[in-house]
């Protein structure tokens, strides 16, 4: 709200008063303020002459670096100007020349920091800033010092403003005020206190009453029961007081009245943690001990629950004890008698009695308190009050209804609150109580003729979470700050007035509104008392009202946007968001009635007397109470009320007393003058004479001295006197311009001077000025006075350097004509010399030439002669050796081929034999099949055949998983069994039949014979089974002795280790910081192993895609040379451990097969951790547990299978009652074996769930080995069991096809037919073949037999193989123990730990191998049942189409259900598999990154490639999943191949690869990856297959992109870094002699092709706008852009290294100024924490080293500590190359580059000069999961995909 006052004209802005666009024009070399995050504001100094129409402001800063400051293109503001020294340190902030917040803040700061000084004028506002250390400037010698002074004489002080109140008092006969104000701990007590000490010493006393000492004396009590220690002030006041000081006629003081506002009550009964409770209990609690206090039984105060819940009981220096003495002695002083003051003390022991009183519940509506509970009992006894009324009262309450009351009792937590609130209540009667009597004490008889008041309230609050007590506060701020705007405005009035200048209208920001919001009706405290008087009103239907009443309609109301229970209101200082939780307890601030009646009734006097005046509304339904209560002024004497006064006053609430007595407190103090002091926090830790900039201008926006800044520069400011005018600008006047006249002087200089008139006024005493005027003539002045300083310089320097240069030529001419002869005659003597020794080496040098030929040539001849005889006899013997082997090789090659004929001729012979046995075989089957005629018998048997067949093709899909082998074995001896008996009774009849065919009986004996030798076979193999199962029952029992033994030595093991740790741990006590630094650096050295180690897996992958398309291109060029097609390739194995997975490319083996190869080839990669070879084992155990839990899950299964088939055989037809009958008994049998075996397994598991450590289930432990050992087992009596059935089937199918019985009457008929059939039989030799057959059976069995044993034997062999390996394992941790005992304590202690996390990492790698193999059997099981479900669903389809149309028309129709409701996509993607290459080539091959990052949203390739993917796993289809990754990854690498070179497409696929492996961990299923999905997309996660390895080749693909793209990028920075960052000028004029210019601009000053600072600027701006258009990770954009500057810092820092010519003093300059542009542009882009700053460190100490002074000690060891980021051999290189570039700088010494490296000998640093400016840093992809749902991805046309459909 603008509000008018009269004011200086013409109208001038505040925000434009002290700018660079008034005053002064912005010149070279002008000093400005500019924002800064850390110092708030910088000064800085213009480079260049600002112009109009200028955007940059070049600019200089105080610490030497040089800024570009962009103006803002909105306002065009341009930046505050720094006031000339002379003015910085001013006493008054008003008398600057530029007023504004930069030159407020630094003027205090020089002051406070400096000089040392704490007082600051502001106008009329004292500024006090706290300097947290006692002062001596407060002792009685400065109060005289100051007394009677005027304010301005002297230094600002407390005690100058209190005596200008008290000399305007005297003079102007009115009342005097003096607001005090300032955040907790600023100082506000100390000031008021300070400023009643003045005045009690300077005014005297007009009785001998002492009436100062009086008001001296209420400062401790009042501190000792209003103050406390809170985080911020250890001695906070947590009230507001304003205490008025009367004097008489002649000015004496005879008297003082406080009033107080808002004491926090809460403090009482609840203090925050660090925190105190007030110091009066303390107090007590530290004076326990003395006998008049044995009767209080108090304590220590840690026992008391209303003094320890802050945990800080002491206050550093503070002796509770002594301040309880002077509380006493004050209150003796004050006339409060000894009796009354243990009255006091007692309530207040009481007080902390009642805080102890513990209630215990019932039920969970009421509570008690246990009899003869002593808290209470002590409270009763101080209190004087019965126990029993008491404690009834404290767990009940009484309810008031028109006719009846009731009694009701309250739960524990009621109790507790109405406890609470009775204390809280008790205290706040204690403490008015106790201001009353003070304000009896200094109440005076004689008439006050004036008085002063001094007002110490709190200042403008704002936390995170603002109450009731923060909105009182800040009203009260808030009607203080609009009084204090009303009184600058006066007094600029007054002094214009004075002076005689015009006014004119003025706007200022007015908080009339503000305030009317408060408390005008319908107001925030009006709505707030109406929801107090509603039966029903809580803070919610408030918090509504208020919405309804004030939002939208007021601007200072807001609501917030996440919540609807705060409001927000726009303060005069800052906005303020209000909590409206407890606003409607706290407004009312009642307790229970029946409580206070029970008080009233006390035997203790004092306590009814503190109840009498109860203006508080006391209500029977209400228990808690506010944190603060307002005290409205206590008047001297009681006034008598009304008889319904009393009733009306008790309805008063918190809000309306209080807004009651700030009306009183703003009629006093606008009845009064006011003078204001604002306390000044400079820091939250208190540190002294220690300046928070930040800190400090928050407090100042807060307390208004910015406000008076304010008004002050909208008007004139800068006030001078003629005469003092005259004195400082007479240089600027000429003689004849200086008249007697001093006024018309100045007057006419001014008028040359100052063109504009507005500028300045003319008063009658003083001349007014504008905002920078004055910093303008100064300018003037130190011109004139600069160029009449150059002028004399000139002309002496002139003279001398005449004088000495005439010397200096005379002497040079007759030095040069001396040493020229010299020359001259040593040079003839030289070139003679020359010529003698010529001749001389000539004839020697021949001599010695002659006669070395001579002898190399009579050598050379000698060695020719014997090597070319040496060679003539090789020749010969070689060719001898030749003919010779001819010879040899002729006879071997003839005889090998002989023998290799005779052996194909023997082969092809015996497989022809082979083939036409088995024609032969199959030719008589067929004849046997035609041979039979009996086509009823088939009839009745085919259902048996099916049978059989059915369990034919069981057992072969059973024999694929160990886990189906218990079952199908039940299954396979009961039909053996049965098939056995019916066999025994066809032999029977076969027998009878056959006794008159003696040929064909002979036959069936001869079978029998070989049954029964079979029978006896299988006895036999079950009696070997039964040994080889007590074989591993004693192994067994022998491992479980071994693992006992093992146990019981462990366990020793562990005594001695414990042992052991004890020691150690007493020895490590004595080196505890040691170890924290080997542990910190040890800590270091893993991460940089780590990064270590995954910069050689990128650097190997790297290679590995290098050599990938070096293959690639090889074999297109052998397909272009061959010109032939080739079939098919399969990718080759890499020798990369990551890139196992890549093998699935072209691979057409299925998973499960394809993985077992994998892990059995050995890695080729050595590395310092074979991470493969790790990785292929750790695979394998997986594998190998996962297949023990699918053969449990499998063998349960089975038993069901076996039930239900029992179910459906019972209802099948008995057909043969008897065979049935046997064959349910002999199930039965082998049911009770399984049900045996089965028990056995579960024992074996149950162990197994018994033991948590990861040896017991990891294989070779025992329990694992006798699981393994009995499933072998079974395994091999099952493969038995299965040949034995086949063979009787292939009998009794081929016997019961022969032989048929008839019935009775067809006998003979019968007999007939079997006997021919015999008689084929006998013919075709099919008995014989059948012998063989089973002969053949046998020999097989028992070779499986043996096979099955020798396996047995490698089993048990590598079992004693683990045990010996886990006794070497024990016998290694012994001897390492050993060792360890030996090892002094750091190294044992260092093994140790070493030991210890090798050993946690092994179990730790061993149960994420556990979870692994859960999850892998988990998703397997899901797999096999999508597979069932879908093998299911295409039977019933295929049954429906076999049906008949008419059936279908007869049966109901099924309804469909068809997802097309509202089109509820399931976020997939539906593609043909002849589709897939059109899919790729037009996603992938041919997509323009450009059109898809402007125009679609980030990463929809990515989406739309993924929801394909989840299509083929919906369909359950392995092959597409395979074949569409494979296509993708191989795509995308042809992409990169294709155009690697552009930006734009690396950084698409970078980013759309990432999304794309985002989406695959996402949508993944695991529970690490699924906590921040909605639940709709969880239902969108995979569920047939695991793509973890395609996530890892995906990964390594990422990889090889973002090393693509570093050198992308750095191929396109190099050029522009050496030019940009060294070349060329970014600051004009800052190298060496060159002039200052214009800026040159880099479109058209700068030559073409060359690069400038902005190229490089332009160039990351470009790189960063495509990465985010991309949607690239946030945090991999901050590792690209840290290596981008990586890169720039290296090339720049090399260079600099190299060229001599760019170490200089301007050139780090230089460096640091574009340094800085870089870290402006990262601070722009919101990156300063992506660690690129830090790699430019080098960069910036080296240019920091190009200036820093380098002549002393001293400075050398400044640079040591500078420059840790640079290496020895570097500082010393840099040193060496420093260059001046003109005379005010020097070379470096050699004796101090020695200095340097002396003092750099012990550090320990990299001898390499140069960077590695090739070095990447390894990337990481941290998971960033999208929000974005996949059903609501659309697929726009402009891609070419019509081919695919939305599922």
């Amino acid at each position: 709200m603008a509000r008018s006052f009269v004011g200086p004209a013409p109208l001038l802005w505040f925000s434009s008063s002290f700018r660079i666009s008034v005053g002064a024009p912005a010149s070279l070399f002008a000093r400005v303020w500019i924002p800064d995050p850390e110092e708030v504001w910088k000064s800085a100094e213009l480079l260049k002459d600002y112009k109009p129409g200028d955007k940059v402001l070049l600019l200089h800063l105080e610490d030497g670096k040089d800024l570009e400051y962009r103006l803002d293109p909105k306002t065009k503001e341009l930046p505050h100007l720094r006031n000339p020294d002379i003015l910085v340190g001013e006493n008054d902030l008003t008398a600057l020349s530029y007023l504004h917040e930069p030159a407020v803040l630094h003027n205090l700061r020089v002051r406070f920091i400096d000089s040392k000084l704490i007082y600051t004028y502001c106008g009329i506002v004292l500024v006090a800033i706290n300097p947290y250390e006692q002062l001596p400037i407060y002792g009685e010698d400065i109060i005289n010092a100051y007394s009677g002074q005027n304010m301005g004489d002297m230094d600002p002080h407390i005690f100058a403003v209190a005596e200008e109140a008290y000399k305007q008092m005297a003079r102007d006969e009115r009342n005097q005020s003096i607001i005090v104000s300032g955040e907790s701990g600023a100082g506000k007590t100390v000031s008021a206190k300070y400023a009643m000490r003045y005045f009690a010493t300077v005014s005297g006393s007009a009785s001998e009453a002492n009436v100062e000492e009086k008001v001296l004396a209420s400062n401790p009590i009042m501190e000792s029961i209003g103050n406390a220690k809170t985080t911020r002030n250890d001695n906070s006041s947590r009230f507001g007081k304003y205490i008025e000081i009367g004097f008489d006629k002649r000015y004496r003081i005879i008297g003082a009245n406080m009033r107080t506002y808002l004491l926090e009550k809460s403090r009482v009964v609840f203090q925050a943690e660090e925190e105190r409770n007030y110091h009066i209990f303390y107090q007590l609690c530290a004076s326990a001990n003395l006998p008049e206090f044995k009767v209080l039984r108090l304590g220590d105060a840690n026992n008391f629950h209303y003094t320890n819940q802050g945990g800080s009981p002491v206050i550093e220096g503070v002796d509770d004890a002594k301040e309880m003495a002077h509380t006493r002695q004050a209150c003796t002083l004050l006339g409060i008698s000894e009796s009354y003051q243990m009255g006091i003390f007692r309530i207040l022991a009481g007080i902390l009695h009642l805080g102890n009183v513990v209630f215990m519940s019932r039920d969970s509506d009421s509570c008690t308190i246990p009899p003869k509970h002593e808290p209470l009992s002590i409270f009763c006894d101080l209190m004087g009050v019965a126990f029993e009324e008491m404690s009834h009262w404290l767990c009940h309450r009484k309810l008031a209804t028109a006719t009846e009351t009731y009694i009701k009792p309250i739960s524990k937590l009621q109790a507790t609150n109405a406890r609470d609130a009775l204390a809280k209540h008790i205290y706040a009667k204690l403490f008015n109580w106790i201001v009353d009597h003070v304000n009896q004490a200094l109440h005076s008889a004689v008439k006050q003729h004036s008085f002063i008041g001094v007002l110490d309230i709190y200042g403008f609050e704002t936390f995170e979470i603002n109450s009731f007590e923060q909105f009182c506060i800040n009203y009260a701020n808030e009607k203080l700050q609009q009084q204090f705007n009303m009184h600058v405005f006066k007094l600029e009035q007054e002094e214009y007035m004075k002076e005689q200048i015009p006014w004119t209208l003025i706007d200022f920001y007015d908080n009339q509104p503000c305030i009317n919001l408060i408390e005008s009706k319908l107001g925030i405290l009006d709505l707030l008392d109406e929801e107090c008087k509603m039966p029903k009103g809580t803070d919610d239907t408030w918090a509504q009202k208020l919405y309804n009443t004030h939002l939208n309609k007021c601007a200072l109301f807001e609501k917030p946007r996440l919540s609807n229970k705060a409001f927000i209101i726009q303060h005069f200082a800052d906005k303020v968001e209000y909590q409206c939780e407890g606003f409607l307890e706290k407004n009312k601030d009642t307790v229970f009635e029946e409580q206070i009646k029970v008080l009233k009734s006390s035997k203790f006097k004092m306590l009814p007397e503190l109840f009498q005046d109860d203006e508080k509304a006391i209500s029977p339904t209400s228990a808690t109470s506010s944190g603060r209560t307002p005290l409205t002024r206590t008047p001297s004497k009681p006034t008598k009320g009304r008889p319904g006064q009393t009733a009306k006053e008790h309805k008063k609430t918190v809000g309306h007393q209080f807004r009651n007595s700030l009306h009183l407190l703003m009629e006093t103090l606008n009845a009064t003058t006011p003078h204001y002091v604002r306390c000044i926090k400079p820091n939250d830790f208190k540190f002294p004479f220690t300046f928070d900039e930040k800190r400090a201008v928050q407090q100042l926006r807060a307390c208004g001295v910015l406000e008076t800044i304010r008004i002050s520069a909208a008007g004139f400011p800068s006030r001078w006197t003629y005469q003092e005018f005259f004195s400082r600008y007479r240089v600027l006047m000429k003689q004849k311009d200086v008249l007697s006249d001093r006024k018309q002087t100045c007057k006419n200089v001014l008028e040359k001077l100052i063109v504009d008139k507005d500028k300045y006024q003319f008063g009658k005493t003083k001349i007014f000025f504008r905002a920078g005027q004055v910093a303008y003539l100064e300018k003037l002045r130190a011109d004139k006075l600069r160029a009449a300083c150059i002028r004399i310089q000139k002309t002496i320097r002139g003279w001398l350097l005449r004088k000495k240069y005439l010397r200096m030529r005379k002497a040079a001419i007759t030095v040069q004509r001396y040493v020229r002869g010299h020359q001259a005659r040593c040079y003839a003597k030289f070139l003679r010399r020359t010529k003698a020794a010529t001749i001389i080496q000539k004839y020697w040098r021949m001599y010695v030439a002659r006669r070395r030929y001579k002898i190399m040539r009579t050598a050379t001849i000698v060695l020719q002669s014997y090597l070319r005889g040496y060679l003539a006899r090789n020749r010969y013997h070689k060719i001898l050796r030749e003919h010779k082997a001819v010879i040899i090789q002729k006879w071997v090659r003839g005889w090998l081929a002989r023998t290799y004929y005779r052996r194909s001729i023997h082969a092809i012979i015996y497989l022809q034999c082979c083939f036409r046995r088995m024609m032969a075989k199959r030719e008589l089957k067929k004849l046997k099949i035609e041979a039979r005629s009996v086509e009823r018998y088939k009839k009745l048997h085919i259902g048996m055949e099916n049978k059989i067949m059915q369990l034919q093709r069981k057992v072969d899909e059973q024999n694929k998983d160990y886990k189906c082998l218990m079952e199908k074995l039940t299954n396979l001896e009961g039909t053996y069994n049965s098939e056995t008996e019916k066999l025994r009774s066809d032999l029977e009849r076969l027998q009878l039949s056959e006794e008159e065919a003696k040929i064909a009986t002979g036959r069936v004996l001869s079978l029998q014979e070989e049954i029964a030798k079979l029978r006896k076979d299988l006895e036999q193999t079950r009696s070997e089974k039964k040994s080889i199962e007590e074989h591993a029952d004693r192994y067994k029992q022998e491992t479980e002795q071994l693992v006992s033994n093992l146990k019981e030595e462990n366990t020793l093991l562990k005594q001695e280790k414990e042992a052991l740790n004890h020691r150690i741990v007493e020895q490590a006590k004595e080196m505890t910081e040691t170890m924290e630094k080997k542990l910190v650096e040890e800590t270091k050295q893993l991460e940089l192993d780590l990064n270590d180690e995954r910069l050689r897996y990128q650097n190997l992958l790297n290679e590995f895609s290098r050599l990938e398309e070096r293959y690639d291109d090889l074999k297109e060029e052998m397909t272009l040379m061959v010109n032939v097609p080739k079939p098919g390739h399969k990718r080759t194995d890499s020798t990369h451990s990551s890139n196992e997975s890549e093998y699935t490319f072209s691979s057409e083996i299925a998973e499960t097969e394809d993985i077992p190869s994998r892990t059995e080839e050995p890695s080729e990669k050595k590395v310092p951790l074979d991470m493969s070879l790790f990785l292929k084992l750790q695979k394998r155990v997986t594998e190998l547990e996962q297949e023990k839990q699918v053969m449990q899950d499998e063998l349960d299964r089975k038993e069901e299978q076996v039930l239900r088939s029992k179910a459906k055989e019972e209802e099948r037809p008995q057909i043969r009652g008897a065979e049935l009958e046997y064959e349910s008994l002999k199930r039965q049998e082998l049911e009770s074996e399984n049900k045996k075996l089965k028990n056995e397994l579960n024992e074996l598991r149950k162990a197994l769930s018994e033991k948590s450590s990861p040896e017991v289930t990891a294989p070779g432990a025992p329990a694992y080995r006798v699981l393994m050992e009995q499933l072998t087992s079974v395994s091999e009596e099952l493969d038995v069991r299965k040949e034995e059935v086949l063979i009787l089937r292939s009998q009794l199918v081929s016997q019961k096809e022969a032989i048929q019985p008839k019935d009775d009457k067809n006998t003979m008929t019968d007999s007939t037919i079997l006997l021919e059939d015999v008689q084929k039989m006998k013919d075709k030799g099919e008995i014989a073949q059948a012998y063989i057959g089973l002969k053949e059976t046998n020999r097989l069995l028992e070779s499986q037999l043996q096979s099955q044993k020798r396996s047995h034997e490698n089993e048990a062999e590598a079992l004693r193989g683990e045990i010996q390996s886990l006794k070497e394992e024990n016998n290694r941790q012994q001897q390492l123990l050993a060792q360890n005992l030996q090892l002094p304590p750091e190294a044992r202690i260092e093994a140790s730990l070493q030991h210890e996390i090798t050993r946690l990492t092994n179990e730790n790698l061993d149960l994420m191998e556990q979870l692994e193999k859960q999850d892998k059997t988990v998703r397997k099981l899901k797999k096999q049942l999508k597979v069932f479900a879908k093998k299911i669903g295409e039977l019933e389809v295929g049954q429906m189409e076999n049906v008949s149309p008419g059936q279908i028309i007869d049966e109901p129709i099924r309804p469909v259900n068809i997802p097309r409701k509202e089109k509820d996509f399931q976020g997939m993607l539906e593609y043909k598999k002849e589709d897939e290459q059109k899919l790729v080539k037009n996603l992938i091959l041919e997509l323009k990154p450009r059109g898809v990052a402007v125009n679609l949203i980030p990463g929809l390739p990515a989406y739309i490639l993924f929801m394909c993917v989840r299509h083929a796993d919906y369909l359950n289809d392995d092959q597409k999943v395979r074949s569409l990754l494979t296509s993708t990854i191989n795509s995308i690498k042809k992409v990169l191949k294709k155009r690697g070179d552009d930006f734009e497409t690396v950084s698409f696929w970078l980013s759309n690869t990432c999304r794309f492996l985002h989406c695959l961990k996402q949508y993944s299923g695991e529970e690490g990856f699924m906590k921040h999905n909605t639940s709709r997309q969880n239902e969108h996660c995979l569920t047939n297959f695991d793509l973890a390895e395609y996530r890892q080749v995906l990964s390594d693909l990422a990889i090889q992109i973002y090393q693509q793209l570093v050198r992308v990028l750095e191929n396109i920075l190099q050029p522009m870094i050496v030019s940009g960052m060294l070349e060329h000028e970014t600051i004009q004029g800052v190298s060496g002699v060159k002039p200052t210019g214009l800026r040159k601009r880099t479109s058209s000053i700068a030559d073409e092709g060359t690069y400038t600072l902005d190229s490089i600027l332009r160039q990351l701006n470009s790189f960063h706008s495509v990465m985010c258009q991309h949607g690239m990770d946030p945090e991999l954009i901050k590792q690209v852009v840290k290596q981008m500057f990586y890169i720039v810092g290296a090339v720049t820092l090399n260079n600099l290294l190299l060229r001599k010519d760019m170490c200089s003093w301007s050139k780090g300059m230089q460096i640091r100024y574009n340094v800085s542009q870089l870290e402006e542009w990262l601070r722009d882009k919101n990156l300063m924490n992506s660690g690129a700053k830090e790699t430019l460190e080098p960069l910036i100490q080296a240019a920091q080293l190009l200036q820093v002074k380098k002549k002393t000690d001293d400075d050398a060891e400044a640079i040591c500590s500078m420059c840790n980021a640079l290496t020895t051999a570097q500082i010393v290189k840099v040193l060496n190359l420093y260059t001046p570039v003109n005379e005010f700088e020097e070379r470096v010494s050699v004796s101090f580059i020695r200095t340097i490296q002396m003092r750099l000998r012990d550090r320990k640093d990299s001898p390499q000069l140069l960077m590695d400016a090739k070095h990447i840093f390894p990337v990481t992809f941290p998971f960033n999961p999208s929000s974005l749902a996949l059903e609501t991805i659309q697929i726009p046309a402009s891609l070419g995909l019509g081919f695919i459909s939305r599922v």
